[in-house]
């Protein structure tokens, strides 16, 4: 069950979600995502990438209710990094409640594809993916680290790793708490679609990427950083 990552599509990737229904899950999804430290694995990363006196645009990709970005805004007022924040998403309910989530950030918003972000933007130096890459398959996964590298942007992944101990506590969690059905059918099989570090780094080969780095973090998630290549 935990060798191999679950092909089955999450109940989010319909298209026939209705509003309410994907608004209760945003909520919940952000309330898990807190209190279980795993925006602090991207806030992490960023310092490690981010440098004083230079000026950043990060695109965070699956942005969905914008959450994260205004985590990350919200950690930047500390930080200090000159940072423009934009968030990309398919669905346009995701991006009306991010909208409203996010009145007064700064941050902007644009309905797309990520693959068309240069279409919005003539300038992306942080690709930030939080929590999306597990929605992907391994040839999406591929794509989306040599579309980074192609733009010579760095790209930034905090995602699941595929683990027992993390499916069933999720399971049991979200079973007796939760109030999304979205989430009850998700939030354990998100874990099952979720990576081994190895797979990871086999990807990353695969896609062509030499500078890199994955690193597993607390509550069973992966940190993984890819740079461009050397010219």
């Amino acid at each position: 069950m935990f060798r191999h990552r679950s092909l089955q599509k999450e109940l989010l990737d319909k298209d026939d979600i209705p509003s309410a229904d994907l608004f209760q899950n945003l909520r919940e999804l952000d309330f898990i995502n807190h209190w279980l430290g795993g925006y602090a694995i991207s806030f992490a990363a960023l310092k490690r990438v981010l440098q004083k006196g230079r000026r950043y645009v990060l695109v965070d990709i699956g942005c969905g209710g914008g959450d994260t970005l205004k985590r990350i805004a919200a950690w930047n007022k500390k930080a200090g990094f000159d940072l423009d924040l934009y968030g990309v998403d398919l669905k346009p309910d995701c991006i009306a409640y991010a909208e409203e989530n996010l009145e007064r950030s700064g941050v902007s918003l644009i309905c797309d594809d990520y693959r068309n972000t240069y279409r919005h933007l003539p300038q992306v130096d942080i690709i930030h993916a939080c929590l999306f890459c597990h929605h992907l398959t391994h040839d999406d996964l591929k794509e989306l680290v040599q579309f980074a590298l192609s733009n010579r942007a760095v790209l930034v992944i905090n995602d699941l790793e595929r683990n027992a101990v993390a499916h069933y506590s999720i399971k049991i969690l979200t079973g007796l708490f939760s109030k999304s059905y979205l989430v009850k059918n998700d939030a354990p099989l998100s874990v099952l679609r979720g990576f081994k570090k190895k797979e990871w780094i086999d990807i990353l080969k695969q896609s062509g990427a030499t500078r890199f780095s994955v690193r597993n973090k607390w509550a069973f998630r992966h940190e993984v950083i890819v740079y461009g290549n050397a010219d």
